[in-house]
C-alpha cells in the first residue's frame, strides 16, 4: 500500500476515504488514533489514506478532481460572502448618513 493523501482532520480522510471507496478502491485511513493522544492542540498531517499499488494512478485523479470541484466552492463562496458584506457594509454607511441629517436638520 502507498500514502496517497495526508488529511487535515479525521472527517476529511473520512470523506475522502468514502469517495475512494465508493469509486472500488479500497483505502485505509491511518493515524485515526494519533489525534486523540495531542488532546485540545491543533493536529496536522497525523491522518494518512493508503491505497493498493495498483489504484495509485485512479485514485490520485479522483483525490485531484474533488480539490478541484472545493476549491472552485470556496471561491464561489467567498464570491457570495465578499458581496454580502459590500451590501451590508452600503447599508449601515446609508443608516448613518441618515442619521447625520436627522440630526442636522432635526432642528429647523
Amino acid at each position: 500500500m502507498q500514502l496517497i493523501y495526508k488529511a487535515g482532520d479525521i472527517i476529511e480522510a473520512h470523506i475522502i476515504a468514502g469517495l475512494l471507496e465508493a469509486n472500488n478502491i479500497d483505502t485505509h485511513v491511518g493515524g485515526y488514533y494519533l489525534q486523540g493522544g495531542v488532546g485540545d492542540l491543533a493536529t496536522m498531517d497525523f491522518v494518512t489514506i493508503h491505497v493498493a499499488d495498483e489504484n495509485v494512478d485512479s485514485a490520485t485523479k479522483i483525490i485531484t478532481e474533488y480539490e478541484e470541484v472545493n476549491t472552485q466552492k470556496t471561491q464561489e463562496s467567498d464570491k457570495d460572502t465578499n458581496i454580502f458584506v459590500i451590501s451590508f457594509i452600503v447599508l449601515v454607511i446609508s443608516l448613518l448618513m441618515m442619521l447625520v441629517l436627522a440630526i442636522a436638520f432635526g432642528n429647523l
